[in-house]
């Protein structure tokens, strides 16, 4: 319990202190930023958009993505579900 609380503390100081103007990026950047969470300077969503777009970009399939990276997408949006269906445990289970 502490801990799901100290992460989510972490990613409210964390989305603070992003930086007000973002820079455009370029598609390598959304890439990486999507299959690995980096460089994601100013991209800072919430676990339902950031879901929204993992599944957005699952859906462009094999014309865009190889299987290798459609795996990791795949696996991000697992984790994205995981920690959301915590968040709404925890909320809901007083």
């Amino acid at each position: 319990m502490k801990k799901l609380a100290l992460m989510l503390m972490t990613a409210v100081a964390l989305s603070a202190a992003a930086p007000a103007m973002a820079q455009e990026m370029t598609k390598e950047e959304k890439d990486m930023c999507l299959l690995a969470s980096k460089n994601c300077a100013g991209e800072v969503d919430s676990i339902q958009k950031k879901m929204k777009k993992l599944q957005a970009e699952i859906r462009k399939g094999k014309k865009v993505y190889s299987a290798e990276e459609l795996k990791k997408l795949e696996q991000k949006l697992k984790e994205a579900n995981d920690l959301l269906d915590a968040l709404m445990k925890q909320g809901g289970g007083k």
